[in-house]
């Protein structure tokens, strides 16, 4: 395959997948705003979003201060913001659009009428009259776009591509999700917190879990109270939850064996790897020494190994 098809292919389907992120976060954050608490707090939500994004410094360029409707304006709409979910649908649909041919009518089909439906959604502000259905309706069709590409996509390079794209961008963005939650809980882990403070860390953990689609996952695999070193475990550890950076690192180290020819590859040694690592690691080990550290480590080299995806397979003449 041509590296400029499959770069479009991987991009088109990372910018699918950020979109989806981009809406889980603000998602959470509008519904836990609704809940009774300080001005500060809920300032603190914002920031914590814009944190993740990496959008503080564009952000505090445009706006005096930090509220729900201005980072919702941001990240939704501002087309000058290039993680916003309008700007990641149109990038998404013009990755499609240059690979026409290489997709199913169907990939195609989907791409286009998402971002004709958002931007008529834009227009006529029907967003605003109700945050979280518009939320749903990125999130709906995000995971319709994965379902027609499986469902319709010859199982060759090009799906490969498009899932390695999908998979390396949701690695990155759990990781991000759950540094900067597990910063903004003030009370220590292990420690004793009065009612009020546990009374938040549940909202705060449920939080955290719905924007994964994990609550209910939690309920199952722990039938216990939500405790902070289990949701860690489950989001970073955990194989078998589809967001996890396990399942993750999974899904990215099968598709590069499957578009690779080189079994020495450097791009795959370093993939397997990071995966080797979330395998056999174990949760009260990466806490003892930093959970911090260890995701600032994961991103960095999950960075990495996109930047040596795009060396070896995507970049012409690379």
């Amino acid at each position: 395959m041509l590296s400029r098809t499959a770069d479009h292919l991987f991009w088109m389907s990372r910018y699918t997948e950020r979109a989806e992120n981009t809406a889980r976060m603000l998602d959470v954050n509008y519904q836990t705003s609704l809940l009774p608490q300080s001005d500060a707090v809920a300032q603190m939500g914002w920031q914590g979003l814009l944190s993740i994004s990496e959008l503080s410094g564009a952000y505090a360029k445009q706006y005096d201060s930090v509220n729900a409707r201005d980072v919702i304006d941001f990240m939704v709409k501002d087309e000058s913001n290039p993680s916003s979910i309008v700007s990641c649908l149109g990038a998404a649909r013009e990755n499609a659009r240059a690979v026409r041919g290489a997709l199913t009518t169907e990939v195609w089909e989907t791409q286009n009428q998402t971002w004709l439906e958002v931007k008529r959604m834009i227009k006529s502000s029907e967003f605003e009259a109700d945050p979280s259905q518009f939320f749903e309706w990125v999130k709906f069709r995000s995971h319709l776009s994965r379902g027609v590409t499986v469902g319709t996509m010859l199982m060759d390079e090009a799906l490969h591509f498009m899932r390695l794209g999908t998979f390396l961008e949701r690695s990155d963005n759990t990781a991000r999700l759950v540094d900067v939650k597990f910063h903004a809980v003030q009370s220590d882990f292990y420690g004793a917190a009065n009612e009020r403070d546990q009374e938040y860390d549940f909202y705060h953990w449920s939080a955290i879990l719905r924007s994964v689609s994990a609550f209910e996952v939690y309920r199952k695999v722990y039938r216990d109270v939500i405790r902070p070193e289990r949701v860690a475990e489950l989001l970073i550890l955990k194989a078998d939850m589809p967001r996890s950076l396990h399942a993750s690192l999974n899904e990215v180290v099968n598709n590069l064996a499957l578009v690779g020819s080189n079994p020495d590859s450097e791009t795959l040694r370093r993939a397997g790897k990071l995966r080797a690592e979330l395998k056999y690691g174990r949760i009260d080990e990466i806490l003892a020494t930093g959970l911090h550290a260890y995701l600032t480590q994961f991103l960095d080299r999950v960075n990495d190994l996109g930047a040596h995806i795009s060396r070896e397979y995507l970049v012409a003449g690379a």
